[in-house]
């Protein structure tokens, strides 16, 4: 196992974990204000154990924020990639397959689409649809749709020219049967790589839209609103906006080398490249 691959697994592994064991890791609600205990550092700068990430300018509790942040990012990421995989592939399996005018009237439409810069698209969507977490995960999908379909259709071209599918052809399988039986699952590895690398996407977009006020409702806790509340008392109290800073670009970080990872290990050419 090669070393990008074993750091972005670890890492995802460990955000996993601290997202599902959030309740037995800490105590705090993390909505819970104690106006008692506002902005103490954390435990190695002189604070306490009772909270040791220390609290925020309402006086939450920065562990419990932070580990339930990680259950936002997670459903995010794996939701928006999902939905984007569904609409994109099947996009993607027509358009390489069939070419010719099908070809061409749907790469023009995402063509168009992706020709919008994303950011602006999802902030504009999510304008309209208002803040909420399935509401953000519908913002994402509608922009990052097409990063499936394009990388994927041009898969789709080199593989519809390979022995199998003519032998496909040659003993009658329909276009259907096809696309699913013999292309779909040629696709499988590309498609793993392509997910690991839009979580990394869907969590920072997440986060982007949570720090303009335009993702997640201001009762659940993200990285981006807390980066946004901590960065007015940065010379006060700077564990507030840098703790979910690190968070994020862990994170962050840790799925693109766990799709790069993936890229070396599943893809043969590559690999070949590598192994010289």
């Amino acid at each position: 196992m090669n070393r990008k691959l074993l750091a972005g697994l670890i890492i995802a592994l460990l955000l996993c974990l601290a997202a599902g064991l959030a309740p037995w890791l800490t105590a705090h609600d993390p909505n819970r204000q104690d106006l008692g205990a506002i902005r103490r550092p954390p435990v190695w700068v002189g604070g306490g154990w009772d909270h040791p990430l220390g609290t925020d300018s309402l006086g939450r509790d920065l562990l419990s924020r932070l580990l339930w942040s990680a259950q936002v990012a997670l459903v995010v990421a794996f939701g928006a990639t999902i939905s984007s995989a569904i609409i994109g592939t099947p996009v993607a399996l027509l358009s390489g397959y069939f070419r010719g005018r099908v070809d061409t009237i749907l790469m023009r439409v995402v063509d168009v689409w992706m020709s919008i810069p994303a950011v602006l698209l999802a902030i504009a969507l999510m304008a309209v649809l208002g803040v909420g977490l399935w509401k953000v995960i519908l913002a994402i999908v509608l922009v990052d749709w097409t990063r499936f379909a394009r990388v994927i259709r041009g898969e789709v071209l080199a593989l519809r020219e390979r022995e199998f599918v003519e032998a496909s052809r040659a003993i009658g399988l329909g276009p259907i049967r096809i696309m699913t039986e013999e292309l779909l699952p040629n696709l499988i590895p590309l498609l793993i790589v392509l997910a690991s690398l839009e979580m990394a996407i869907a969590v920072g977009v997440e986060a982007l839209l949570s720090f303009v006020g335009l993702g997640v409702e201001a009762r659940v806790p993200s990285w981006g609103s807390m980066i946004a509340e901590g960065r007015g008392y940065l010379l006060v109290g700077w564990w507030g906006m840098t703790l979910p800073i690190v968070a994020l670009v862990v994170t962050v970080v840790g799925f693109n080398l766990l799709g790069e990872g993936l890229r070396e290990r599943l893809d043969p050419r590559l690999r070949t490249e590598l192994a010289r």
